[in-house]
């Protein structure tokens, strides 16, 4: 099949490729002429694991494209997915669908023929029913079906979420609709994908709805680390122990400075303004959102307390500072909280992170970025993990005791053994464990 992105973000890049590896020719549009042209050159505007080598694989197979100009690319498909940003609007929290409703107008004006235009991009409930009417406005004699395909990629794993995920929603009632999907997305209907076929706006509130479940999942867990301190318990074993209930599971029960990211955070706050909207408020969303905000703020103040109460005068070397590992996304991330309250405390911040140096460079100030682990660690009064990448799970904590001027560790990710800390000579704190 023929399919278009209409931008070349994190979603449309990732679907973009892993759909030209399904066989189909793809074609990503993006306004920002500079990013399509590093992607003809092989250079990835975004880290994602095994992504560069993805994209060169279906270009060097004539099925992956990238271009500036929508105009032959739409003209010429029979799937248009819109995957721009819809980032959450300044001033009420409510998603930003302008980039939405620009791109559906210029599909509008260069469709040709019968086109499945598909809204990929994370939409509040309704948005499929204005995208339709933007359409049939400009075009009166349009021959088109909107379909709502939401996206449920992990950054850092986005590639086997598409390939491998664990569903895939469709939100259409047109059968004419329903059998281009099936046809695109037919490599997972052989490996016995389950595909959900439902109304457009149940599967815009899908989207949203399994975003908030999550996000409420971390901040209960969180929650509850709060009180495994108090009470002198572990929270991980707390997890392990509910986890094993095959009706809670496992997953999005870590403790830590609370989440963030280019999902949960917009995500959830435009599923509130949206509940609003209709009187139906989401209190247990509303709540989710507050205890977030406010943990990742506290975390700063349990940096401090570490430290004897002050901090002044202080050098502390954070490790990590990306929302989570594998990704150099810096959206929401908790460093961008927690940096600034240590440096208003009068601390001096050193940095490394693997990958969201640059990233963290436009948004951090005053810091000192470092080129590795043990060079940001030198001479530190103590060490802070906020980011749990692996290259930070096996840090030879000798040569760590002995670089550092006060041996204090801070592990926001739980990804250490307190015994095995002590050990070494560290006054050792975590999340969650006495």
């Amino acid at each position: 099949m023929r399919v278009t992105m209409i931008g070349a973000g994190y979603v449309g890049l990732v679907s973009g490729a892993c759909f030209a590896d399904f066989g189909h020719t793809v074609t990503c549009v993006d306004k920002a002429p500079e990013k399509i042209e590093k992607l003809k050159n092989g250079v990835m505007p975004i880290y994602e694991p095994g992504l560069d080598d993805l994209v060169k694989q279906n270009v060097d197979a004539g099925r992956l494209f990238f271009t500036a100009d929508a105009k032959d690319a739409v003209a010429n498909s029979d799937v248009v997915f819109i995957a721009v940003g819809t980032p959450s609007r300044r001033g009420d929290g409510h998603a930003d669908l302008s980039y939405v409703y620009a791109a559906a107008e210029e599909i509008a004006d260069l469709m040709n023929g019968y086109t499945v235009v598909v809204t990929k991009s994370t939409v509040p409930v309704g948005t499929g029913d204005k995208v339709e009417a933007i359409i049939k406005k400009r075009r009166a004699d349009g021959d088109f079906s909107v379909v709502s395909n939401p996206e449920f990629l992990r950054e850092g794993a986005a590639i086997g979420d598409f390939k491998r995920p664990d569903r895939v929603v469709v939100g259409t009632h047109e059968e004419r609709a329903r059998a281009v999907m099936r046809e695109l997305y037919r490599p997972l209907f052989l490996n016995e994908t389950p595909i959900l076929f439902t109304g457009r706006r149940t599967s815009e509130l899908i989207k949203y709805a399994a975003n908030a479940f999550l996000a409420m999942k971390i901040t209960f867990i969180n929650e509850v680390a709060d009180l495994c301190e108090r009470v002198g318990a572990d929270v991980q074993e707390v997890a392990r122990g509910i986890g094993l209930d095959n009706r809670i599971g496992r997953k999005f029960l870590n403790a830590g400075p609370g989440y963030g990211g280019s999902c949960f955070p917009k995500d959830t706050l435009a599923l509130v303004r949206t509940a609003q909207e209709y009187s139906s408020p989401v209190r247990l969303i509303e709540t989710t959102v507050e205890i977030n905000d406010a943990r990742k703020r506290a975390m700063a103040n349990k940096i401090i307390n570490a430290m004897g109460g002050s901090v002044a005068d202080k050098t502390i070397a954070v490790l990590g500072v990306t929302f989570k590992p594998e990704t150099d996304d810096m959206r929401d991330a908790p460093s961008l909280d927690i940096i600034p309250a240590l440096q208003a405390a009068g601390a001096t911040v050193r940095v490394f992170d693997p990958e969201g140096m640059e990233e963290a460079k436009h948004l951090l100030d005053g810091v000192d970025f470092r080129a590795g682990a043990y060079e940001c660690a030198a001479g530190a009064d103590a060490i802070v993990i906020i980011t749990e990448w692996d290259e930070f799970r096996a840090l030879d904590l000798a040569r760590v005791k002995a670089a550092v001027r006060t041996p204090t560790l801070v592990d926001l990710r739980n990804i250490y053994n307190p015994a095995d800390v002590v050990a070494h000579g560290f006054t050792y704190v975590s999340i969650g464990r006495a």
